[in-house]
C-alpha cells in the first residue's frame, strides 16, 4: 500500500472517531438492513472530518486512488467505503480508462445502493465520459451477472443530460425490463425518470412502446415526473 493511503486511512480513522455517534450508528445501520457496521456520523460530519484527515496531503496519482479506495473498503464501519466514493469523485481527472477495472471491483465488493449509486453518477459516468471507448464496458456490465454490476450501468448517465446516449439508456433499460430484483427495476425507472427533465416526449415514447413489459415499479418511477408534462 502507498505512503499516501497509509497516512490517509489512519488520519481517517481517528478523525471519524473523535466524532463517532454510538446512537446514531445503530439506525444507520437498520437503515441498511444490519448489513454494514456504522460509526454513526451523517453525511456533513463525515465529510467535515474527512478535510482534517485530508489537509495536506498531496494530490494522488492513480495508483495512490486505488490503494487508497481499497483501504476503505477493507475497513468495516460503512462511512470509510462512503468516504472513497468522495474522493473517488473527487480526483475523477487523475485515473486512466483501465481504473475502470478497480471501480468494478468496488461495486461488487459489499454493494449496496449507497455505494453503488454513487460510484456509477458520480465516478464511473465521468469515466466514460472522459473516455469514450470505455462505453463498451457499459455494455458488457448492462448484461453481466451481478445486478449490481446491471444498476451501474443503468444510472452511470444520470447526469449527462442532453448528452445521454439514449440508445443505450432505453436499451438497458428494455434488455433488463423483466429483472425480477426490486433494484434493478427501481434503477430502471429512475435512469427513465431523470432523462425526462431533457426530453420528456422520448422517455413517454419508450413507456409506451414497451408497455407491460417493464414492472409497475419502473413504470410508476419513470411516469413519475410526466403528469404534469
Amino acid at each position: 500500500m502507498s505512503d499516501l493511503a497509509v497516512v490517509l486511512v489512519d488520519r481517517l480513522a481517528a478523525a471519524f472517531d473523535e466524532a463517532r455517534d454510538p446512537v446514531r450508528a445503530v439506525g444507520a445501520a437498520a437503515y441498511m438492513r444490519d448489513q454494514f457496521p456504522f460509526l454513526g456520523l451523517t453525511s456533513p460530519v463525515r465529510r467535515a472530518r474527512a478535510r482534517v484527515a485530508l489537509a495536506g496531503l498531496p494530490r494522488p496519482a492513480e495508483a495512490e486512488l486505488r490503494d487508497v479506495a481499497l483501504a476503505c473498503w477493507s475497513r468495516d464501519e460503512r462511512e470509510f467505503q462512503q468516504f472513497a466514493c468522495d474522493y473517488l469523485a473527487r480526483h475523477i481527472k487523475v485515473p486512466g480508462p483501465a481504473f475502470l477495472d478497480t471501480v468494478a471491483e468496488l461495486i461488487v465488493t459489499k454493494s449496496w445502493w449507497d455505494t453503488v449509486d454513487a460510484l456509477a453518477a458520480h465516478v464511473v459516468g465521468d469515466l466514460v465520459r472522459r473516455h469514450p471507448d470505455t462505453v463498451t464496458r457499459m455494455d458488457e456490465w448492462s448484461r453481466a451477472d451481478d445486478m449490481w454490476l446491471v444498476r451501474a450501468a443503468i444510472l452511470h448517465q444520470l447526469t449527462y443530460g442532453p448528452a445521454t446516449d439514449t440508445d443505450r439508456l432505453f436499451g438497458y433499460c428494455a434488455a433488463q425490463a423483466g429483472h425480477r430484483d426490486f433494484f434493478i427495476r427501481k434503477a430502471i425507472g429512475w435512469a427513465l425518470r431523470q432523462h425526462t427533465r431533457t426530453d420528456p416526449e422520448a422517455v413517454r415514447a419508450f413507456l409506451s412502446a414497451q408497455g407491460d413489459r417493464l414492472s409497475p415499479l419502473s413504470r410508476r418511477e419513470a411516469a413519475r415526473h410526466l403528469v404534469n408534462r
